[in-house]
């Protein structure tokens, strides 16, 4: 049965404009948290990944929808959902949210490649990994 990851951010000065409300890219940066460490809980560390198989990951496209204020001191999730696994590109949904609360939702597509920057293979212990994790996209 796949399985949402969920990953809590709490809200902290740093993140917040002049008003205590989450600047913008902010959010990016919470997204990419929960993604590094959904891949270390299914076992792929980023630096175990580069080591062993010369790869890495890199955003190729990120629409981002922004829907509510997040603010300081709130209490988020941010859920990671796998959409699709490709041969070298991971279709990926990301949605926080502060008590159950949609705030935000990120749709986005992972590349995978070598450190010259050209598309390579996902390795296949990522690709089993990230089985745990894929969802049908009419589940969303």
């Amino acid at each position: 049965m796949p399985e949402v990851h969920r990953f809590p951010i709490r809200v902290y000065y740093e993140d917040t404009d002049a008003g205590g409300i989450v600047y913008h890219a902010n959010y990016l940066k919470f997204a990419e948290r929960a993604r590094t460490e959904m891949m270390r809980e299914s076992g792929s560390d980023h630096r175990g990944l580069m080591g062993a198989f010369d790869v890495v990951f890199t955003v190729s496209r990120c629409d981002a929808e922004f829907l509510r204020p997040a603010l300081l001191d709130d209490l988020l999730s941010v859920e990671t959902r796998v959409l699709e696994v490709g041969g070298a590109v991971i279709h990926l949904d990301q949605q926080i949210r502060r008590a159950g609360e949609l705030l935000a939702r990120l749709r986005l597509r992972i590349a995978c490649v070598n450190r010259q920057g050209r598309p390579q293979r996902l390795p296949e212990p990522v690709r089993a990994a990230l089985a745990h994790f894929r969802i049908s996209e009419e589940l969303v």
